[in-house]
């Protein structure tokens, strides 16, 4: 199971995680959550990951983070090996539902399901414009 951890500008983490656990409280209960604090600077940021991923050991891990170029993005980029740690930015809601329900798969798999999702969460919305039918959520997939 791939595990699955946020590192956001503070509290956009937290506030990702509440959704989650909203929508699959079954699912987000395994996801873990970094805020960076404004007046954490980067070098603490980054020792506070390195930290909680040398606690997990050699699980896979997926860091979803908030912006590229920013310092948790800088930082996430500095301790993933692209083996067993990946990173994908731009975390919004559609990326990070689509990660939850299928944690199951393999680390590249994932990455690549959170990029999807991401973008197809995207879309122009005109006024009075009908929605088209979505299939709903498979609640509980991929969930330990």
């Amino acid at each position: 199971m791939t595990r699955i951890l946020l590192l956001a500008h503070s509290p956009l983490a937290s506030a990702l995680r509440e959704v989650a656990m909203h929508t699959f409280p079954e699912c987000a209960a395994a996801m873990e959550t970094i805020d960076a604090l404004p007046s954490q600077d980067a070098a603490a940021l980054e020792a506070q990951l390195r930290q909680r991923l040398q606690a997990a050991g050699a699980e896979d891990t997926l860091i979803l983070v908030d912006a590229y170029g920013a310092t948790p993005c800088n930082v996430a980029q500095r301790v993933a090996d692209g083996v067993h740690v990946r990173v994908v930015s731009g975390v919004n809601v559609p990326m990070l539902w689509r990660s939850l329900c299928y944690r199951h798969e393999s680390l590249e798999a994932l990455a690549q399901r959170a990029l999807h999702g991401a973008v197809q969460g995207i879309m122009a919305l005109e006024p009075g414009q009908s929605l088209p039918d979505a299939p709903p959520p498979a609640h509980g997939q991929g969930c330990a």
